[in-house]
């Protein structure tokens, strides 16, 4: 049957983010510099002056480069190697969104690491007897981090709290599984 293939493009387009804005922008930068290089030649051949380079003045600097002081030829060097290999790094890396799939037989379901969070974030308040505004959660692709701020004067149970977060991640069967941290402060806020 199909409809399981089906569901692994459509996860996969759903959690990993395209590379065309990087590859839109490198084309454009590429168009740009062949359209300024076409317009120096053709500047060059009508005699007229330069706008930044004259090809000649390039061409000569290109083949003198080896007179030119070795601390500037490595450093240039370095940078286009480093330019380079963010380069490769960003075309092979997967580029994630903000999202999880949530375990399921008959659909693909694709949830907001946002949503994730407050989610934990109402469980941990609960759990902790904190109010819902002096709980944060922050979810990123493989962790989950819970701040509490108690009420000045009551206490917080921190296993209770982890428990809790723990029983509701795993009731979510996330891919991929996410582990979470909770953080308890140690100054509470008064009134809350």
């Amino acid at each position: 049957m199909s409809t399981p293939g089906i569901y692994r493009r459509i996860a996969r387009r759903e959690t990993h983010s395209p590379r065309s804005l990087l590859a839109i922008v490198l084309a454009v930068l590429l168009i740009v510099v062949i359209a300024w290089l076409g317009t120096e030649i053709v500047i060059a051949l009508l005699g007229a002056p330069a706008l930044l380079v004259a090809p000649v003045d390039t061409f000569t600097s290109a083949v003198n480069l080896v007179q030119a002081p070795a601390g500037i030829v490595a450093a240039a060097g370095i940078v286009a190697a480093v330019i380079g290999l963010v380069l490769i790094i960003a075309a092979i890396a997967p580029g994630r969104r903000a999202r999880h799939l949530l375990q399921s037989e008959r659909t693909v379901v694709v949830v907001d690491n946002e949503v994730i969070a407050s989610a934990l974030a109402r469980h941990s308040s609960v759990a902790g007897s904190v109010d819902p505004d002096n709980a944060s959660v922050s979810v990123s692709h493989r962790h989950a981090a819970v701040h509490l701020t108690p009420t000045s004067g009551i206490p917080v149970d921190r296993d209770a709290v982890t428990g809790e977060v723990a029983r509701q991640l795993e009731s979510y069967r996330l891919t991929p599984p996410v582990r979470a941290r909770v953080r308890i402060s140690e100054n509470g806020r008064i009134g809350a």
